[in-house]
């Protein structure tokens, strides 16, 4: 009786065109993926990343929820948390490069309806991540 795993793992690999591990390998790290699994965020234009303070004025339900969905449907946004206290929301950015962050914070997010005040903060060092 043939092994299950050992025939899904030939099937995956005529499924990919009979490509070895190895060029798999290669595919992975021409992506921006070190051979830890992790994903180099410069290698997908996301080396920069900032943390963003907001504090908006709005009141009303409807301007919090819009400025809520629109923020969260940013593709430059991979954090965003509204806060008790100051700020009213916590937003992280992973962009490109400096130039790029200005045109998010200034072509989107300064824009919305109910923003108030941002405030910037770039990391100098990561000490601990997940």
């Amino acid at each position: 009786m043939p092994d299950v795993d050992q025939e899904r793992g030939h099937r995956d690999r005529r499924d990919r065109g009979d490509r070895s591990d190895q060029a798999d390998v290669q595919e992975f790290e021409r992506a921006g993926v070190d051979d830890g699994g992790v994903i180099d965020p410069a290698a997908i234009g996301r080396g920069l990343e900032v943390l963003i303070d907001v504090e908006i004025s709005a009141t009303d339900l409807k301007t919090v929820q819009e400025f809520e969905t629109t923020v969260a449907g940013y593709d430059e946004v991979i954090e965003f948390r509204r806060m008790f206290g100051r700020p009213d929301y916590f937003v992280r950015v992973a962009v490109a490069d400096a130039a790029t962050y200005e045109d998010f914070v200034s072509g989107k997010l300064i824009g919305l309806p109910g923003v108030l005040r941002t405030e910037s903060h770039l990391t100098m060092k990561r000490i601990k991540a997940d």
